[in-house]
């Protein structure tokens, strides 16, 4: 009846059709311009038949659709907005064409059925789901509202209340849940999918069900309208607050326009659908958000076939307990890697396995690792004080104290305890892998393992490769890594690798701002509105004043014409001599006591100032918001700009990727590049001469003006 590259028609028994979801050459279904113009023809094929009872939606893949194809939406939203709403009007009559078929249809949902996917099922009249079946809108995710009638079908389906929610989270539900949300109408055995929906269409073709009815409800206004938007103003004005917040305005997009479209037919609800999703792509989160999609997936990719050069790593050691030791421990006995835990201190030791134990702790009372799994977790760390059974693991990380010659002793020490092939990795956090390699026999089994803190939790380990250091242990390490359930990004080795030395120009503007005299207070809030999970003050509080001093003062010195700390005392310094380190002494430039759970609460101290006055000669100064945003970030972009010039990544997409995981830049930004983008090239070399004056920190590369001069861009 009719075939295509991505669908397919054909009569099966009883006068029905399939028509089944098949793309070629692919193992996933997934919604792009071909497949949308593809549906349409098919509807109109089936149409054309006047002798069909029922239609059976299917997937030939192991999932039904898993969304809309992101890689197209770049291009696509790149073009003048008539050309997006037209684009996505034509979709909207693919969609229209399978609800309007003279005969009723059964989507039958394997897998998963996500954002255009789930948009698909939702145009049927009735859906089966299998038991171990997902669906969803997760587009908020991508700074998106649903493009494909998302937000006009599933109101009509469940309620304007229950729409929202799942808009706004963008969370998918599994069957059970999305049954008791009306968004389905059966669950089934897996096995009996395809059973159980047609007999589902049977029941509507022989009129034991009222499609015609049910079809009927998608097409009109919600009944009571008026009073549900008015139900619905209170949750609108919470995600409006949210998304003003988190500086997405999708998350309280979708609400909004499910309060106005409910009182409109189909086809006015679907104009103002595409209308508003057109609004969307067009947004700052939208790029960023769906530049993240892209480069997660590339980076997934990278990982996969760099790892595939060296073989799986089945056992590990640490060596160096306490805090991060037995994070770094945790992490790989979880995901099924044994691990020695070695320390020359038991106490070092016991903190390491009390760690290790309260992480587990917390995954079973929370419901998501029964206390027998996690029993085998903590035994698959053996705590030790010596070297026995170090002849076995494939990996080795050193995580002593951040010293060169301690980490020198260590590393030799080692190196004679393991066997030959074994791979040597150092989670220093400042400390260059040649310099550390010296000592070594085999530098080519070398490299660098840089966790961030909390090691269990922040999901980027910077792989930093040395000179010497052999393409096996980059393989292996980004494997292990991976196997951990990190994202390994390949850096080249140097002061401060890749995110503490963009760190440091953001901190050392942070404090030639207080210097100036400008409120610490006042940065940070400034800097959280802007995004930041939180400003740099409370960020110094949380590293530690000593270990920030430390790792800033080895990469300023590396960089001496562009990142030179001041001689002067500045505030971080000055507290540091007074003993206040931070949350780990309960004062810093804040205050902390703990909560009730231990965690450290943040509270203003009044005696900072008095504290850090040495620090501003000229007294107070106030400076507006956009200024403190300018200087802190244009910071952050000029180091980037300078790290993808000297070649410690080979690409945007791995360098802003890194300072998403590892720094928590705000996700609406993409990335220190990805904002320059957003901002202009040609912009942000009139800030950096603007701003020269105050220091090297300000100065981008001869790369970067040349782009700005020919009107280019980082991400094309």
């Amino acid at each position: 009846m009719y075939q295509g590259k991505t669908v397919r028609a054909a009569r099966i028994a009883d006068g029905f059709v399939e028509l089944c979801f098949d793309r070629e050459a692919s193992s996933i279904n997934k919604l792009d311009q071909l497949a949308m113009r593809e549906l349409g023809e098919a509807a109109q094929a089936i149409a054309a038949q006047t002798d069909v009872r029922g239609v059976l939606m299917t997937s030939a893949k192991e999932f039904f659709i898993v969304g809309a194809d992101i890689t197209e939406f770049i291009e696509l939203f790149s073009k003048p907005e008539a050309e997006v709403i037209q684009m996505f009007s034509r979709a909207n009559e693919s969609m229209n064409a399978i609800e309007d078929l003279p005969c009723p249809t059964v989507a039958a949902i394997n897998g998963f059925a996500l954002g255009g996917g789930f948009e698909a099922a939702l145009a049927a009249d009735f859906r089966v789901a299998a038991d171990t079946a997902q669906v969803g809108l997760p587009e908020v995710n991508l700074g998106l509202i649903p493009g494909f009638g998302g937000t006009v079908r599933l109101p009509r389906l469940t309620s304007p209340q229950t729409a929202i929610e799942w808009l706004s989270s963008g969370k998918p539900s599994a069957s059970q849940a999305a049954l008791a949300a009306k968004a389905i109408d059966e669950i089934a055995p897996a096995a009996d999918l395809r059973k159980a929906a047609l007999a589902l269409l049977e029941k509507a073709a022989n009129g034991a069900l009222n499609w015609r009815e049910r079809r009927a409800v998608k097409l009109a206004p919600v009944p009571g309208a008026a009073a549900a938007s008015t139900q619905l103003q209170s949750a609108i004005d919470k995600l409006s607050a949210r998304a003003k917040q988190q500086h997405q305005p999708a998350i309280s997009a979708g609400a909004q326009l499910v309060s106005k479209s409910i009182s409109e037919s189909r086809a006015g609800a679907l104009q103002l659908e595409t209308a508003e999703f057109v609004r969307m792509a067009k947004t700052q989160a939208a790029a960023s958000l769906i530049q993240i999609f892209l480069s997660e997936q590339q980076l997934k990719r990278q990982a996969k076939e760099i790892s595939k050069r060296a073989r799986p790593v089945k056992s590990a050691a640490v060596l160096g307990a306490g805090i991060m030791g037995g994070g770094i421990c945790y992490a790989s006995a979880a995901r099924g890697i044994p691990v020695l835990m070695k320390d020359i201190n038991q106490k070092q030791l016991d903190l390491g396995m009390s760690e290790a134990k309260k992480l587990l702790g917390k995954q079973v009372s929370a419901g998501r690792m029964k206390q027998e799994k996690a029993d085998g977790v903590l035994a698959a760390i053996t705590p030790q004080l010596g070297y026995e059974n170090f002849d076995r693991p494939d990996v080795i990380i050193e995580a002593v104290v951040e010293k060169i010659e301690i980490k020198h002793a260590v590393l030799r020490e080692v190196e004679s305890k393991a066997r030959p092939d074994a791979i040597i990795a150092s989670n220093t956090s400042s400390l260059r892998i040649d310099d550390l390699a010296k000592p070594l026999a085999r530098p080519e089994n070398f490299i660098g393992m840089h966790f961030f803190n909390p090691a269990p939790i922040m999901p980027l380990v910077e792989v930093v490769r040395g000179t010497k250091t052999g393409e096996t242990a980059i393989a292996a390490v980004v494997g292990y890594a991976t196997a951990m359930g990190k994202t390994p990004i390949v850096v080249k080795d140097g002061p401060g690798f890749l995110v503490n030395r963009v760190l440091t120009p953001y901190m050392l503007a942070f404090l030639q701002l207080v210097g100036e005299g400008v409120d610490f207070a006042v940065i940070d809030q400034v800097m959280e509105q802007f995004g930041w999970p939180m400003g740099p003050a409370y960020l110094n509080d949380v590293i530690g004043m000593d270990t920030g001093t430390h790792v800033f003062d080895i990469i300023s010195t590396g960089f001496p014409q562009r990142l030179q700390r001041s001689q002067t005392p500045d505030a971080v310094r000055l507290l540091a001599e007074r003993g206040r380190l931070g949350q780990k002494t309960g004062m810093g430039f804040y205050k902390y006591e703990s909560d009730p759970a231990g965690k450290p609460i943040k509270q203003r101290a009044d005696d900072t100032y008095e504290l850090i006055a040495a620090a501003q000669p000229s007294g107070k100064r106030e400076l507006p918001a956009n200024e403190i945003v300018e200087r802190m970030m244009l910071a952050m972009i000029a180091e980037s700009a300078w790290c993808l010039e000297d070649g410690v990544v080979g690409t945007p997409e791995e360098l802003d990727m890194a300072l998403l995981l590892g720094l928590g830049l705000p996700r609406y930004l993409g990335g220190a590049l990805k904002y320059a983008d957003w901002l202009g090239l040609q912009k942000v070399v009139e800030l950096s001469d603007r701003y020269a004056r105050l220091g090297g920190h300000y100065s981008v590369p001869e790369s970067l003006r040349a782009k700005a001069a020919k009107g280019e861009r980082y991400y094309s």
